[in-house]
């Protein structure tokens, strides 16, 4: 390869390498590799390889092995690519599969959407969108949605094609968009938008936009038959759920603005893109740049055109809906007129924000890179921003975010090396140790018996095929959860904080301790300071509860009425594992 190649194409190998260096990072140790377990292994790839194991993965009218029997319904659609990935491949094939198809769809639909909208300034500028590209795709948000997460741009040019020139092909493609999208986090959101710019269109061009007002039944379509699991609980199902009794908080109107401002400048949780290292200050100088020179100019009309305005404008908007959905009379009001979205979670439109920094940043440093090229001045401006593109992607993949599965990798195998000594997080093999668990199985002669975690995420008991009466799930029967809570009372009844997590939330049924310790953490050493268990045996045995798997010795097993059956030392797992029966 000449010079002359190399030059003209620098930011297709930089991409490059940045996509290979993901790629080797997330591949090279194999399952034992460090990725996020909160909301992560300790819920999705759990509930997929479990589902395919018990062989439910397609399955009709059928209950999964977790909360005594969960429908298979309330869990993941087979009909989303995300989730298919755990059909066709082993766990942490599937798992690696779709945190790089999450880069490179995220990409992907980047680079097309800049297409879309430079049309012929593409060319200049293409160095710069495939560096912001390439930072967009690999933000750390939510796994089991990254692909739903940097998706959003596809959407945006098909749904833009069918307004200007619509064909079959766009619409069908559009039907199958929600394969890659999730409806909780953005489809109900995404038809909201599209409703409201087809009201906003036909003001502004005095004609109904008939093309872009067919898109909204295709694309709801789509959502109900790829998440036809979803749809069919909420439009059929009779069963009164745990949603009927969560407890949204009741902020002040002071905790209301620093929840805001938290939204604006601190990646949200599940959202975590990294923009508050660097993106959002680049942006709020340019902005605030931009607006005084046209306010000097006394362009003031164009403030409101301008679209950078715009865009941060979309963005603050969210900001104020995450901080007002706490506040209780405006989620009240928010209730009275559309009742039949009581306990919706309408704040996640800030989950868009991801997509509007990216899309603000861009527009940003187009403006620092100046219309053309033809002069010194402006091809300085272009090396510049191409600089704190790369600056914004490098920081994307190394900031130490929850989900950031690069930087975590790269952290704990460094400080193995360095320290010649195990790190006290578990990596993907060791929390799910999956081969001591087969061997505990077959000494148990394992049946299927309803069983419950102790000291770990029940989790690790599902995906590795054991039946459990605890879990963790957002939507399940309320009268489960009342019968649970009769086997937690006597810890709940020591441990407010317990109590009122499982009382005013409850997605997570597990057995708690008394002495208010967190007794599932996952980390090598469990160390804790009160090893007796609380719990009802009676209310236990009820629900037809035979084993007790715990990474603790329960010092008052006699006085529950619980047997050892035996203690259980993996010799590659971290786990001791103590299997108590319920006499």
């Amino acid at each position: 390869m000449n010079r002359k190649v190399l030059k003209e194409n620098w930011y297709v190998i930089l991409a490059a390498v940045l996509f290979f260096l993901q790629l080797m990072v997330m591949t090279a140790w194999g399952e034992h590799s460090f990725v996020a377990i909160h909301d992560n292994l300790d819920l999705f790839v759990a509930h997929n390889t479990m589902v395919k194991k018990a062989g439910l993965f397609f399955g009709q009218g059928a209950l999964a092995p977790m909360l005594g029997g969960v429908s298979r319904d309330t869990l993941g659609s087979e009909f989303s690519l995300y989730n298919l990935l755990y059909f066709l491949l082993p766990p942490y094939g599937a798992y690696v599969a779709g945190y790089l198809l999450k880069i490179l769809i995220g990409f992907g639909s980047s680079i097309l959407l800049a297409r879309e909208y430079l049309k012929e300034e593409y060319g200049r500028l293409r160095s710069l969108v495939w560096l912001v590209a390439a930072g967009f795709s690999m933000i750390p948000v939510f796994p089991a949605y990254g692909i739903a997460f940097t998706s959003i741009p596809l959407v945006v040019v098909l749904l833009k094609r069918v307004d200007e020139k619509p064909q079959i092909l766009t619409y069908l493609l559009l039907f199958f968009y929600p394969w890659l999208s999730y409806f909780s986090y953005f489809g109900f959101f995404l038809l909201g938008y599209l409703v409201l710019a087809v009201l906003l269109l036909w003001i502004k061009r005095r004609r109904f936009p008939l093309s872009l007002t067919a898109a909204v039944p295709v694309l709801a379509g789509g959502y109900m038959v790829w998440e036809y699991r979803l749809f069919r609980e909420m439009l059929f199902g009779n069963t009164i759920t745990i949603r009927s009794t969560m407890v949204n908080a009741d902020f002040s109107l002071g905790e209301v603005l620093d929840k805001i401002i938290e939204g604006l400048i601190t990646p949200v949780f599940h959202a975590e893109d990294s923009h508050g290292y660097w993106i959002i200050w680049v942006c709020l100088i340019v902005v605030m740049a931009v607006n005084m020179g046209l306010a000097r100019k006394g362009e003031k009309n164009r403030l409101y055109r301008e679209p950078i305005n715009l865009v941060l404008m979309v963005i603050l908007f969210n900001c104020l809906i995450y901080g007002l959905y706490d506040y209780k009379p405006f989620r009240d009001l928010f209730e009275t007129l559309l009742p039949q979205l009581k306990g919706f979670q309408f704040n996640r439109t800030i989950y868009f924000n991801p997509f509007l920094w990216y899309v603000l940043f861009f527009l940003c440093l187009e403006k620092i890179a100046g219309k053309n090229a033809k002069n010194d001045k402006n091809s300085k401006n272009e090396s510049i921003t191409c600089i704190i593109a790369l600056a914004g992607t490098l920081i994307c993949m190394f900031a130490p975010q929850v989900y950031n599965d690069f930087y975590h990798n790269c952290y704990h195998h460094a400080y193995e090396l360095l320290k010649g000594e195990k790190s006290s997080r578990l990596s993907f093999e060791e929390f799910y140790s999956e081969d001591f668990f087969n061997e505990i199985k077959a000494e148990l002669d394992y049946q299927g018996e309803w069983a419950v975690a102790y000291g770990m995420h029940p989790a690790v008991l599902q995906y590795n095929g054991i039946a459990t009466l605890d879990g963790y799930l957002g939507m399940y029967s309320q009268e489960y959860k009342e019968s649970f809570r009769r086997v937690i009372a006597p810890a709940l009844e020591r441990a407010e904080e317990f109590e009122n997590l499982y009382d005013t939330w409850g997605a997570r049924a597990y057995l708690y301790s008394g002495a208010g310790e967190n007794t599932y953490q996952p980390v090598r050493n469990l160390t804790l300071t009160d090893h007796n268990l609380y719990i009802d045996t009676q209310a236990l045995k009820d629900l037809g509860g035979t084993y007790i798997f715990s990474r603790i010795q329960v010092e008052n097993a006699d006085d529950l009425g619980l047997r050892l059956i035996k203690e259980f030392v993996g010799e590659t797992s971290p786990y001791t594992i103590y299997v108590y029966c319920i006499e």
